[in-house]
């Protein structure tokens, strides 16, 4: 659930992780993180690029294997980008804190929680989540051994074990058990499917991939 931060004005006390990162937004921003990707044509420079705290910036990446281009405030996240603004809602919003690994995709091949990376600091760079696992019809590897090995239940972190599973296999092939628990630290499953996600990977591995 996502955490009320009403009091956090009132009580200087009171973290406020929304404040914390579109005040980080624009310190991001104002080091050049947009970069060329995320500015007009005719705005390019080698000047640093510099954007007030909340300011609606021009955006593009690649978003499983497409090239998308968004308006969004310096200070929203790569999960609120990817589910408000392109209608990628594989990836869960449920901690919204890095805590639960929900909300997990890959940037440039690396399992990172969506709800912590700002979406400005994927200027130019690759996204990839559960919806891009399927190609041409076909289920990804890891999804059928999900199936096959009764890996799921409720199916609220499926999305994120799935991608974190994709990007333990796609750096090494043959992981050990250790090595898959390893790689599934930030993913939580509260219907404790842990055994049958790890049996998923193995399957995997077993089969080279396919």
């Amino acid at each position: 659930m996502q955490q009320d931060s009403s009091n956090a004005g009132k009580n200087p006390s009171v973290f406020s992780r929304r404040g914390f990162l579109k005040g980080a937004g624009a310190a991001v921003a104002a080091t050049g993180v947009l970069g060329a990707a995320a500015l007009p044509t005719d705005a390019r420079s080698s000047e640093p690029t510099t954007v007030k705290a909340d300011e609606v910036v021009p955006l593009r990446f690649t978003l499983n294997g497409k090239s998308v281009e968004v308006k969004v405030r310096t200070g929203y996240t790569l999960l609120e980008t990817l589910r408000d603004h392109l209608d990628t809602t594989g990836p869960k919003l449920a901690c919204d804190y890095g805590a639960c690994g929900a909300c997990t995709v890959l940037l440039d091949g690396t399992a990172v929680n969506a709800c912590l990376v700002l979406a400005v600091e994927c200027a130019g760079r690759k996204v990839e989540s559960v919806e891009g696992l399927e190609q041409g019809g076909k289920l990804h590897p890891i999804q059928e051994a999900f199936m096959a090995e009764d890996a799921m239940q409720c199916g609220f972190c499926t999305s994120g074990m799935l991608m974190s599973c994709k990007a333990l296999l796609d750096r090494n092939a043959h992981p050990s058990h250790n090595e898959t628990a390893d790689a599934l630290a930030g993913n939580i499953c509260r219907c404790g499917t842990y055994f049958n996600i790890y049996k998923a990977v193995d399957r995997v591995a077993k089969s080279g991939g396919k």
